[in-house]
């Protein structure tokens, strides 16, 4: 009889249920590292100036003292509180009353129709500035 060789196969090993967490824990270790270095770069301090408190209390403005309005008709006349005024004596006439107001209540509201131009607002502006306004303001419908 002849004999046969019989060739065995050998088994594999049997199947790893559980996960390998050696390369996990590595890339988790590298990242921890990155970002410890990295945390305290990120903080940057911004300096900033802050003005100081002015704690001097300022007194109201006086409730006697009359609002001054320069109006603009819609024909480009200019009018000291309804009352018109020429432009020859529009600046002297504002200077007049600026001079008796106290410093910080200076003001000078300004009433201009649509129809205006532009210009002579800009004339009007410049002029309460030269007669010594500090504040200007402008009124609206």
């Amino acid at each position: 009889m002849h004999s046969q060789k019989r060739s065995f196969v050998k088994p594999q090993a049997a199947l790893q249920s559980e996960i390998n967490v050696t390369p996990l824990v590595d890339v988790v270790l590298v990242l921890l590292i990155i970002f410890m270095v990295l945390t305290p770069l990120m903080t940057k301090d911004l300096l900033v100036q802050l003005p100081e408190q002015d704690t001097t209390p300022v007194d109201p403005p006086t409730t006697d003292t009359k609002q001054w309005v320069v109006g603009l008709t819609p024909e480009g006349r200019l009018t000291l509180n309804d009352e018109p005024v020429a432009d020859a004596d529009y600046v002297p006439r504002l200077k007049q009353v600026m001079e008796t107001r106290p410093r910080g209540q200076r003001h000078v509201f300004f009433k201009m129709d649509d129809r205006a131009g532009y210009g002579r607002l800009v004339t009007a502006l410049d002029g309460a500035k030269a007669a010594g306004a500090e504040e200007l303001g402008v009124l609206t419908d």
